[in-house]
């Protein structure tokens, strides 16, 4: 198991070492990159306008009980007018008591998460745009060309739509169950945890939020930083077009948007990834100035022993934390 000491879980399969040589203490040091000075502008009016958009969301029962829950397919209108589809999990019976927003990776999802604790809610499962049942032509959902889509221009990437996604999401969950309002959460892994720090740090009708090895952190480290999945690829393109792809992600740093989230933040962050570099992990939990918890995982993006029972033991934490809503 990776520890303070920096032992990694047979790095060598890499060729390269997936800590990166951080300890847990570097690693809890590491602070968000220098922001672009209309940072807080950007992302301000994309949210404004994201509020103007009316969702029309649409349900359709597909299963009337699977592991006490009824399954529907929706679907909603994010910004652009871009169809986002997705499922919609109500417990068969109680009262629905609290909603959640629940993001995927970057390989997409197939289905529900039917293993969440939160048996009094409801639970939606956006697919992103462009990629599992959001996926459109002219968007590649594979993740390698996903993530270079638009990359060259700061108002039309990609990753920006995704995060309007999220908005309307919630603008959908609330049309459905406006008595819900006040009671939402945000769960989001790798990709939709990145993508998720972007989001909320904009996005008050969201209470409490959880970010699982979240993605796009620091952005100068995950250039540099030697890596497989997603950032590989924006490595690539950067070496060829470095001024306007660095000048384009600075606004798209999850751990700068981190600095704006202001409530409450349940953080899983691993000490070994070869995905998710962990110091861009740490940046965004580093920088989150208010309430936080972090959860300290062996590995990301990575099957490892002792992993079951780690997973076992943050959904006991998960359940806790979102008790309020």
């Amino acid at each position: 198991m990776p520890d303070d000491n920096n032992s990694v879980i047979n790095a060598g399969e890499y060729g390269f070492d997936p800590t990166y040589g951080y300890s847990l203490t570097q690693l809890l040091a590491v602070k968000p990159p220098k922001e672009p000075k209309d940072f807080d502008g950007f992302w301000q009016a994309r949210y404004l306008k994201a509020l103007t958009v009316d969702p029309r969301p649409y349900i359709r029962l597909i299963e009337c009980d699977r592991s006490g829950w009824q399954v529907f397919e929706i679907s909603y209108t994010s910004t652009d007018d871009f169809p986002i589809r997705g499922w919609l999990l109500l417990p068969v019976s109680g009262v629905i008591k609290r909603g959640f927003i629940v993001g995927h990776g970057y390989g997409g999802r197939t289905e529900p998460d039917f293993h969440l604790p939160f048996k009094d809610a409801a639970l939606l499962f956006p697919c992103f745009r462009g990629l599992a049942m959001s996926a459109q032509p002219g968007i590649s959902s594979e993740p390698y060309w996903h993530v270079l889509h638009d990359i060259d221009q700061v108002d039309k990437y990609i990753l920006g739509g995704c995060v309007e996604d999220v908005w309307l999401a919630v603008s959908a969950l609330s049309n459905l169950f406006p008595q819900l309002i006040g009671h939402l959460g945000y769960l989001g892994i790798s990709f939709a945890g990145g993508i998720g720090a972007l989001a909320l740090a904009w996005e008050q009708r969201i209470a409490r939020g959880h970010l699982n090895t979240p993605t796009f952190g620091h952005q100068p480290l995950r250039l540099r930083f030697p890596t497989q999945g997603s950032a590989h690829s924006v490595q690539q393109f950067y070496r060829s077009h470095k001024k306007q792809t660095l000048k384009v992600l600075r606004f798209y740093d999850a751990a700068t948007a981190a600095k704006r989230i202001a409530q409450p933040i349940h953080c899983a962050c691993a000490k070994f990834d070869p995905c998710v570099a962990p110091p861009g992990q740490f940046a965004i939990y580093n920088a989150i100035p208010g309430e936080k918890r972090l959860f300290i995982l062996d590995a990301g993006h990575y099957n490892y022993h002792g992993q079951q029972q780690q997973e076992h033991e943050l959904l006991n934490e998960l359940d806790t934390f979102f008790a309020p809503l």
